[in-house]
């Protein structure tokens, strides 16, 4: 018998189809459910359940559902298996589909809530769905996370081609643009044939994907109030990232005002922290703090 059940839902969202994804381990136990939200470049299963050859452990989604999460992850619209249509996919659009696939969720498994992560536009995305729907969202935590955008390297290049972004919904990718999503921070930060195996993955599927995640980041920052999110939060930022500062993340963080807060930062790690050579830290962090026990007292968060 396989050791992971995966499931497939479709997920109708104003006449479009996006495709949710689930994968927990073989039985029948109610395990606490853990939502992963995709970014701007490729999709949900592709990034979170990716497998590469001669490797066995790549998979983000094995690992979590191995330790005991009921692992859950979306496609946006325009991306991977979901219906590509004229829009743009923007990161406010996240808050209706996060919200619909909730419902699924809550239907398949009885939880009203779940704690989220999210990965650079994904923890933008997983930000806007805590601020609007707190009563769904237990714990978040913001990998790869832009505040303002100020003095950011990677937005300072994108914002190069703003006109790029603003006068199309969608633009190409190919297997050299994958690879740069690895190699633009840090050289070495992770093994080249990830990228090849997500490479393989995401163009099966499709040779574009929406920019307005891009637009968004280069023009519309801050689109988060920290001030508004009453959950426990994890902000994890890899050493090399060039999407934010550690001066814009850790600005932040001081304005949360939750006190259950944690700022981390991996050495060795670059933008995408789920597939570097020093994942196994990164799993390290995120399992703690989704498994830190509950405060005794009653002085709230």
């Amino acid at each position: 018998m396989d050791k992971f059940s995966q499931n497939e839902y479709w997920v109708n969202h104003r006449g479009v189809k996006l495709y949710l994804y689930r994968k927990r381990l073989n039985d029948d136990a109610n395990r606490p459910s853990f939502f992963l939200v995709h970014g701007s470049s490729f999709s949900g299963p592709g990034g979170f359940d990716l497998h590469v050859s001669g490797r066995d452990d790549y998979s983000f989604m094995e690992k979590f559902a191995s330790y005991g999460f009921d692992v859950w992850t979306l496609d946006h619209e325009g991306y991977g298996r979901s219906d590509r249509t004229d829009g743009n996919s923007n990161v406010m659009n996240a808050i209706p589909e996060l919200e619909e696939s909730m419902k699924i969720m809550e239907a398949e498994t009885g939880h009203t809530a779940a704690a989220f992560y999210g990965s650079s536009s994904g923890a933008l995305r997983a930000a806007v769905y805590a601020e609007a729907h707190p009563e769904r969202v237990s714990k978040l935590i913001l990998d790869a996370f832009v505040y303002t955008g100020r003095d950011a390297p990677t937005l300072i290049e994108r914002a190069k081609k703003l006109d790029q972004w603003n006068s199309n919904n969608t633009r190409p990718v190919n297997r050299d643009f994958i690879h740069s999503i690895f190699t633009r921070d840090k050289p070495g930060t992770s093994e080249e044939a990830v990228a090849d195996a997500l490479a393989d993955y995401e163009l099966a599927l499709g040779n574009t994907v929406p920019t307005g995640t891009y637009a968004d980041m280069c023009q519309r920052l801050p689109l988060c109030d920290p001030k508004k999110i009453k959950c426990p939060v994890q902000i994890i930022r890899g050493e090399h990232d060039g999407i934010a500062t550690e001066e814009d993340l850790l600005a932040f963080y001081n304005q949360l005002e939750v006190r259950d807060k944690q700022f981390v930062i991996i050495p060795g790690q670059a933008h995408v922290s789920h597939l570097g050579l020093n994942r196994e830290r990164f799993w390290h962090v995120v399992r703690s703090f989704l498994d830190m026990p509950g405060r005794e007292d009653n002085s709230g968060l």
